[in-house]
């Protein structure tokens, strides 16, 4: 219980983003793992055609 009681005060403490903080940040993040995904994909696709072009 006393844990508890500790991991309760150890919580106020913390110094918690606003909402409009957090809707930024997802907002960024979401943007980044989608230029990275577009990224890896034109690549992907790149070496696909030329690992074609050279087997062939």
């Amino acid at each position: 219980m006393e844990f508890l009681h500790e991991v309760v005060a150890e919580m106020k403490k913390v110094s918690w983003s606003s909402r409009r903080e957090l809707v930024n940040y997802t907002v960024v993040v979401g943007i980044a793992v989608a230029i990275v995904c577009a990224l890896i994909w034109i690549c992907d696709t790149f070496f696909a055609r030329l690992s074609h072009i050279i087997l062939r």
